[in-house]
């Protein structure tokens, strides 16, 4: 299986896309693209990984979103395989509007397992795409910023993008 790779420059560092027929499957913060390209294979199999510089539609939208078109990441078909129970996270993530944010217990209710809210951070922490399933969004039931994979300053920094007033997150 062929997958494109995308070395991505952004406000938050140099983002590694990782994509397969039009469809998102990872997106990596610097650094971390030795882990992520195990977990790519673990995911898909033999994967034949060719670094482009633009793959038309996905890059496009990426760079939209930092440019200022919030919305533009609603329009990335993604791929984050993973077990039904992160797919049901993962679903839920992607329908926190933006300048919006949740709980971990918020989404454990939305996902009808309202006891879960460990397993929910869990799911959110294992999100092999970040910003595009905008786990950024989900904040501590006190409104405090919790762990993110890409550290709290970017996560501070992608709420901020989205207009959601940081100290009242």
């Amino acid at each position: 299986m062929i997958m494109e790779m995308v070395r991505f420059e952004s406000p938050l560092g140099v983002l590694t896309l990782a994509i397969r027929e039009q469809r998102l499957c990872a997106v990596e913060f610097p650094d971390s693209w030795p882990r992520t390209r195990a977990r790519v294979a673990r995911r898909f199999g033999d994967v034949d990984l060719r670094e482009v510089r633009h793959v038309a539609g996905v890059t496009d939208h990426v760079r939209a979103y930092f440019d200022g078109d919030l919305q533009a990441l609603d329009r990335i078909a993604v791929e984050p395989a993973g077990t039904p129970f992160q797919q049901r996270v993962w679903s839920k993530l992607r329908r926190i509007p933006v300048g919006r944010t949740t709980s971990y217990g918020d989404i454990a209710r939305a996902v009808a397992a309202p006891n879960a809210v460990r397993a929910v951070g869990a799911a959110n922490g294992a999100n092999p795409i970040p910003i595009v399933v905008p786990c950024h969004r989900v904040i501590g039931a006190d409104g405090s910023l919790t762990g993110y994979g890409g550290g709290l300053e970017r996560k501070r920094w992608l709420l901020a993008h989205e207009g959601v007033r940081v100290g009242e997150a």
